[in-house]
């Protein structure tokens, strides 16, 4: 289901929601019998540098810890590599599950990508007001027509430091689960192939099955049901 990326720690969070009591270690040392190796990159080293938007102070400012859904939320793009060139993601995510709320995948970088992300989290959440949303400082969340479309849904913004990606970890750990447990080696044969295969794991494993730590095994969806204490619905 994770198309190889699952380690130990997964495998348990997921048999105990399955009410199978196997801890990590044991997990470990089936995953050892029966010859699976987690597929995950390593350690990358990142270049930090401090200079501050003049559009939006930094007010997350690493607080990554939302009180309640709705409150906090964060955005990025990133790339999709296909036969015919090079496709771009923007993802919206609502820091208190770390669920993804909003995303949209165009083969044009620009601004009407982030608001297109932006637009179906806004939508989709019930049209929320007074969400702090937090981005880097690309021309695609510093133009002014995502500006005004912030102050039309009633939200305030807030970016990193130039260069400085740490700011928005959580929306960069995103891109790096997508592009480590799910997209394919080679890419995607064309763009509709990407949004169909993104759009599963975005919608179906990430949000619905993939157990999150934070979240103390859930996964988004479930931290969210169990807080809000509503029934679970799979559209």
């Amino acid at each position: 289901m994770s198309r190889g990326s699952a380690g130990a720690r997964t495998l348990s969070s997921m048999l105990k929601q399955e009410s199978k009591q196997v801890g990590r270690y044991k997990a470990g040392r089936l995953m050892k019998e029966a010859g699976l190796i987690s597929h995950q990159p390593g350690k990358h080293r990142y270049r930090v540098r401090d200079k501050v938007s003049r559009i939006a102070n930094n007010e997350l400012n690493r607080c990554f810890n939302a009180a309640k859904p709705n409150q906090v939320w964060c955005g990025d793009i990133t790339f999709i590599k296909t036969a015919h060139g090079w496709s771009y993601l923007a993802v919206v995510m609502d820091l208190y599950a770390r669920k993804v709320v909003g995303w949209s995948l165009s083969t044009v970088a620009d601004s009407r990508l982030a608001q297109d992300a932006l637009k179906m989290a806004w939508v989709s959440r019930g049209c929320p007001s007074d969400v702090l949303f937090h981005s880097d400082q690309g021309t695609q969340y510093s133009s002014l027509v995502y500006q005004l479309a912030c102050q039309r849904y009633g939200m305030r913004q807030s970016m990193s430091r130039r260069g400085n990606c740490l700011d928005n970890a959580v929306a960069e750990r995103l891109f790096r689960s997508l592009k480590s447990e799910w997209l394919p080696e080679k890419g995607y044969w064309n763009v509709e192939e990407a949004k169909k295969d993104i759009s599963f794991y975005l919608s179906g494993y990430y949000n619905r099955v993939r157990p999150h730590q934070y979240n103390g095994g859930l996964s988004p969806v479930e931290k969210e049901r169990q807080s809000l204490k509503k029934p679970l619905t799979v559209s």
